[in-house]
């Protein structure tokens, strides 16, 4: 009875013999393709927002750009990691319900989304409130300390703008409206780019006028993105008179169902970088290994743009096919993005790798620092190599509703493995700075084996029932077998 039950959930078209063949490969193909690449324009656009203003403040001080390291480092750890997280739940319910077709559902889980980010953006403002004392408690030096807590209070309007950004950019992805998001991106982009230098060098405002830039960019970004779903043809089923609805707060409850793994799954990920980077500050010569870990760091972040887009895709093709009732289409898209993410990721890890003696120039002249990044360099590689199917993996996580288990998963890849061995290389085997970053490789390798172990395994027409029974408010059947 369950599995005529199962059956009676999806398409009958899918019921059958599904035969995929070269067509619809390069069907998905293109597909993915309209996704991904307008979304990494996307990413690198609004990540560029957060961290472009470092290069200005770099210009008045060592103690402004220092102190302004220290509090972007730390807010993006106890807040804007979270929101993100957080948000990526969206991912799930938005995906799976414009695949079914649910789209006043699909506008009535964004709508929830943002009340429920807007309640944990309180308690984050009040932490990074206390970020001077907390950095002072920590040992880190009086000055800076007091220099990166004024940032991080002026660093706290923003965290309202960027959680409804976060909601609406999963909102349209989902819906696959990528190129609105792409010119309101770069617009806000250049829009910030132009009144932090106007705000840092004409109007004398220092690093509090670097942060207002930021909020005024996330502010025009979200009004961007608000008047185009207002006035746009494409957006009416999903968000007409839905605003603190009944039904918008009914979904609160199944949003942090799913938010909280969410946030659990991405920042576990996001902290243990974070966390090598400050292990690095108590090893000899530990301004030389900072510096290196940091700039490995840095590469690896902006890189991580590039994968984040295609994973993004994987998200949405694969929640849009389970919502929809299209098992065997959710296959074909994860085989197709895996294979771009991993050619874009061999690409980028041998240019990095050819450029090893030169990379270092990027961001130092410093000879001690150019040679040991080159020295390191291949384990970066591999790291960004590693990331290509990670990332894509995740995504199709989220896509999917496994955030809990991709959750349990980084948990065990970084804190039981990666830092681990981190500790025993960097410390105990004095491997230093190389030592540390091979226990992130290491930790990531575990990640990528569990998770394509339980991606490989994964019965997609459970999947799809499931996601239609959530989107139809079905009585769920029994579902003691995850994998089969």
């Amino acid at each position: 009875m369950a599995e005529e039950a199962a059956e009676a959930l999806l398409p009958s078209s899918e019921t059958g013999k599904a035969l995929v063949g070269r067509n619809a490969f390069v069907e998905e193909l293109k597909e993915v393709s309209h996704i991904a690449l307008p979304m990494i324009v996307v990413t690198l656009s609004q990540y560029l927002q957060r961290t472009s203003p470092l290069l200005m403040l770099g210009h008045l001080g060592e103690l402004q750009l220092s102190s302004a390291s220290i509090a972007t480092s730390l807010c993006a750890v106890t807040g804007y990691s979270v929101l993100f997280g957080m948000s990526s739940a969206l991912e799930t319910l938005c995906g799976q319900a414009y695949g079914a077709g649910q789209y006043r559902k699909l506008g009535a889980f964004t709508y929830g989304a943002i009340l429920c980010l807007f309640l944990v953006c309180i308690p984050i403002s009040i932490l990074w409130l206390l970020s001077g004392k907390f950095l002072r408690l920590i040992g880190q030096d009086p000055s800076i300390a007091a220099e990166a807590g004024k940032y991080a209070i002026w660093l706290i309007p923003t965290l309202f703008p960027y959680a409804i950004l976060q909601s609406l950019v999963r909102y349209m992805q989902t819906q696959r409206l990528i190129i609105p998001m792409l010119w309101t991106a770069a617009t806000a982009l250049a829009v910030q780019l132009t009144i932090c230098w106007a705000f840092i060098f004409k109007l004398d405002l220092g690093s509090a006028g670097a942060a207002l830039s930021i909020t005024v960019s996330y502010w025009f970004n979200v009004i961007l993105i608000l008047l185009y779903v207002k006035y746009s043809s494409t957006c009416k089923k999903t968000h007409a008179a839905l605003a603190l609805s009944k039904e918008v707060y009914s979904t609160m409850g199944e949003f942090f169902r799913f938010a909280v793994p969410s946030a659990v799954m991405a920042c576990l990920e996001w902290w243990s970088f974070e966390l090598i980077v400050l292990l690095s500050g108590i090893l000899p010569n530990p301004k030389l290994e900072t510096s290196v870990l940091s700039i490995c760091l840095n590469t690896n972040s902006v890189h991580n743009q590039i994968p984040y887009s295609f994973g993004a895709a994987a998200s949405v093709r694969v929640s849009n096919a389970l919502g929809g009732g299209k098992p065997q289409a959710a296959r074909v898209a994860l085989s197709v993005v895996l294979i771009l993410s991993a050619t874009e990721a061999f690409i980028a890890s041998i240019t990095i790798f050819c450029c090893r003696y030169v990379w270092g120039y990027v961001f130092t002249y410093e000879q001690e620092v150019i040679t040991y990044l080159k020295d390191i360099t291949p384990l970066l590689c591999l790291s960004i190599f590693l990331d290509g199917t990670l990332v894509v993996l995740s995504g199709v996580a989220r896509g999917t509703g496994w955030q809990h288990i991709g959750a349990y998963v980084n948990l065990g890849s970084y804190y039981l493995v990666g830092i681990p061995v981190a500790l025993l290389l960097g410390f105990v085997l004095h491997l230093k700075g190389e030592g540390l970053w091979s226990g992130l490789v290491v930790g990531a390798f575990v990640q990528s084996i569990v998770l394509s172990l339980i991606t490989g395994f994964t019965n997609w027409e459970k999947r799809a029932v499931e996601a239609r029974q959530r989107m139809f408010n079905e009585q769920m059947l029994p579902q003691n077998d995850f994998l089969e």
